[in-house]
């Protein structure tokens, strides 16, 4: 569902290029909430909590 997961957001970063892009182009603020979570084991997990946050409003 989530394709490949992996330990935690920043060994996802180290070892998938789009996800580490994707990341990049947030902002400071969205960086350091995402990096709090630790949920986030997927780019498309990445993909989906930046989703909720800016839908919630939290850019």
């Amino acid at each position: 569902m989530y394709g490949v997961e992996y330990l935690s957001l920043e060994e996802l970063l180290d070892q998938d290029p789009s996800a580490c892009e994707f990341f990049q182009t947030l902002s400071p603020r969205m960086k350091a909430m995402l990096e709090e979570d630790e949920s986030i084991t997927s780019f498309a997990r990445l993909q989906s909590k930046t989703a909720q946050m800016r839908s919630a409003g939290l850019l």
